[in-house]
C-alpha cells in the first residue's frame, strides 16, 4: 500500500482526528522519557561518584551502556514490532522499562548500575522504533506528518536537553537514584493511555526473524564502540584490534546475509534512496556532536562553574526551548527552502553554535553560553525533524518499523559514540593539560586528580591551587571537545547539502 502525496494526488487525504493527535502525546511522552534517561545521569555523576566511587571508565560505561544496548537491539526490535504489532511491543517494553528503572535506582555498586542501565537500554529498544512507526501509520497526510514528527523530534531533542534539568531538580532534594524512580509514574501513564488511544499496526510479513542476523547486528556495533572507547581512554593494546576486527567482521557478515535473505532485518535497498541514506548519516553525526558534549557539559557547569545541580539543569534550558520552537517554523521552512537545504542549514547553524560554545566556556559570564546553546538547539531541532521525516517518508509503510529502527539505530549509535569518543577525547585532553608534580601531592591523591575532575573534587578543597589548575585543564578539554563536535556538525551539513534532495520523495515500494 502506498501513501498519497497531497500536492499531486486527487485521492482523499486522511486527516488526523483529535484522538489521533492525542495518541501523538503518548508517543512523544515515551520518546521524551527515553531521551531524558539518556542524559539525566550527567548531573548525577558527582553525587554518584561520591556514593559508589566508580572509576572514570565505569562512569563512561554507566553513561553510554544504555545507548549501546539500544543501538544494538533497535534493528531487531523494529522487525519484531512489524510482526507482533507496534502497540503491543511498545506496551510490553514500557512495563519492562519501569522494572529496570527500579533496579537502577537501588543499585549498590557501579557494576550493578551498569547492568541495570543495560537492561534499561534493552527495554528502551522495544519503545523507540514503535513510536516512530506508529507516527507514520497514524498521520497519512504529508504536512500533518511533518508537524507530528516535529513534535516527536522536539520530544527527543528537548528531552535530551531537559534531562539535566529534571536531574537537577531531583538531586536538589533526593539521592541520585531518584533520577530513575521518576520514570515509573511516567511509565504508568504511557501504559494506560497507550492501551486506550494507540491503534495497533503491523507489517505484512509473518516470516520468523533471522536470529543469526539479530546476533550479528549486536556484534557489529558493541565491539567497535568498545575499541574506540578503549584506545581513547586507555591507549592502544591487543584488545583494540581484536574487538575492532570482531565488529568489522560481524558487520560484513551481517550485510552479506541481508542480501541473501527473503525478509532481511535491514532492507539494504532503502539506502539507495538519497533522502533516506543522507538523512540517516546526517542525523547520526548531529546527535554524535550534541550528546557527546551534553554528557560532560553538565559536569563542567557544576564542577568548574560551581552551579548547583538544579541551576546547572536550568542553564541548559536554552537548547531545550530552541528545539521546541522549531515546531512553529518547520513546515514553512521545508516548503520554502526544501528538505535537503533546510537540513544542511540547520546543521551549519548548529556547528556555528557549537564553535561559539567553545569560545563561551572560557568567558567569566554565563550569557555567551546561553546564546550558543540556543543556536545549537535551534539548528539540531531543524535538522533532526526534517531528517527523520525524510527517513519516514522514503520507506514503504509495511516496513515502517524496520525503517524507523534504522533511523533510531543511527540516532542511538550517535549518542553512544558521542559519549564514548568525545567523552574519551575530553578525558584525554584533561589529563594532557594537567601538570600535577609528584612533590605537590601524594601518589594516591595524584591518581585521583588524573582520574577525573569529579574525583579531584572529592579529594581537594575549594581554593586549592591544584583544584583550580584541574578546573582549567577540564575547561580546556571541554573547549577542544566542542571544536571537534563543531567539525562533526559541519561535515554532517556538507553531507546533507550534497545528498538529500530538495523535494520530499514519497514512499518507495520494493
Amino acid at each position: 500500500m502506498t501513501e498519497t502525496t497531497p500536492s499531486t494526488s486527487t485521492a482523499p487525504i486522511h486527516r488526523a482526528s483529535v484522538r489521533e493527535w492525542a495518541s501523538l502525546g503518548v508517543l512523544t511522552l515515551a520518546v521524551v522519557l527515553l531521551a531524558i534517561d539518556g542524559t539525566v545521569l550527567a548531573l548525577a555523576v558527582p553525587s554518584l561518584t561520591a556514593d559508589l566511587d566508580p572509576t572514570a571508565t565505569q562512569v563512561l560505561w554507566i553513561g553510554d551502556v544504555y545507548s549501546f544496548a539500544l543501538a544494538g537491539l533497535l534493528v531487531t526490535m523494529g522487525n519484531v514490532a512489524d510482526r507482533i504489532g507496534r502497540k503491543r511491543l511498545l506496551l510490553i517494553g514500557a512495563v519492562a522499562f519501569g522494572l529496570a528503572s527500579a533496579a537502577a535506582a537501588f543499585a549498590q555498586t557501579p557494576e550493578l548500575l551498569i547492568a541495570a542501565r543495560a537492561l534499561l537500554g534493552i527495554a528502551g529498544a522495544t519503545l523507540m522504533p514503535s513510536t516512530l512507526s506508529l507516527v507514520r501509520t497514524i498521520f497519512r497526510d504529508a504536512r500533518q506528518r511533518t508537524t507530528a514528527i516535529a513534535v516527536w523530534s522536539a520530544g527527543a531533542t528537548g528531552g535530551a536537553a531537559a534531562g539535566p534539568l529534571v536531574g537537577g531538580a531531583l538531586l536538589e532534594h533526593f539521592w541520585w537514584g531518584s533520577v530513575f524512580l521518576i520514570n515509573i509514574p511516567v511509565i504508568v501513564v504511557i501504559v494506560i493511555a497507550g492501551a486506550i488511544l494507540l491503534p495497533e499496526s503491523r507489517g505484512g510479513s509473518r516470516t520468523p526473524i533471522d536470529l543469526l542476523s539479530a546476533v550479528l547486528s549486536v556484534l557489529a556495533i558493541v565491539p567497535l564502540v568498545y575499541a574506540v572507547k578503549h584506545v581513547a581512554g586507555h591507549g592502544f593494546d591487543w584488545t583494540v584490534p581484536l574487538t575492532a576486527l570482531l565488529g568489522i567482521g560481524a558487520g560484513w557478515w551481517f550485510v552479506r546475509r541481508q542480501k541473501r535473505l527473503t525478509t532481511p532485518l535491514i532492507d539494504l535497498q532503502l539506502f539507495r534512496i538519497p533522502a533516506f541514506s543522507g538523512a540517516v548519516v546526517a542525523n547520526s553525526l548531529s546527535v554524535f556532536a550534541l550528546s557527546g558534549l551534553l554528557f560532560f557539559f553538565s559536569q563542567y557547569l557544576q564542577l568548574v562553574r560551581g552551579f548547583t545541580p538544579l541551576l546547572a539543569g536550568a542553564a541548559e534550558l536554552p537548547a531545550t526551548l530552541a528545539s521546541i520552537a522549531v515546531i512553529a517554523i518547520i513546515g514553512l521552512l521545508s516548503r520554502r527552502v526544501g528538505p535537503g537545504r533546510s537540513i544542511g542549514l540547520g546543521l551549519a547553524v548548529a556547528a556555528v553554535g557549537m564553535a561559539g560554545l567553545a569560545f563561551a566556556e572560557g568567558l567569566p559570564t554565563y550569557w555567551g553560553i546561553a546564546i550558543a546553546l540556543a543556536v545549537v538547539g535551534l539548528g539540531v531541532g531543524v535538522s533532526m525533524t526534517l531528517a527523520t521525516d525524510a527517513v519516514v517518508a522514503a520507506a514503504p509503510r509495511e516496513r515502517a518499523g524496520a525503517a524507523s529502527a534504522i533511523s533510531e539505530t543511527g540516532y542511538e549509535l550517535g549518542v553512544a559514540l558521542g559519549i564514548a569518543v568525545l567523552g574519551s577525547l575530553q578525558t584525554a585532553f584533561y589529563r594532557s593539560n594537567l601538570d600535577v608534580t609528584s612533590g605537590a601531592v601524594s601518589g594516591g591523591v595524584g591518581d585521583r586528580i588524573r582520574e577525573s575532575l569529579a574525583s579531584a573534587s572529592q579529594v581537594l578543597q575549594d581554593g586549592d591551587p591544584i583544584l583550580e589548575h584541574a578546573r582549567h585543564a577540564f575547561t580546556g578539554g571541554m573547549q577542544l571537545a566542542s571544536i571537534c563536535a563543531a567539525v562533526a556538525l559541519a561535515v554532517a551539513a556538507a553531507v546533507a547539502l550534497r545528498v538529500i534532495p530538495n523535494r520530499q520523495d514519497g514512499p518507495h515500494e520494493h
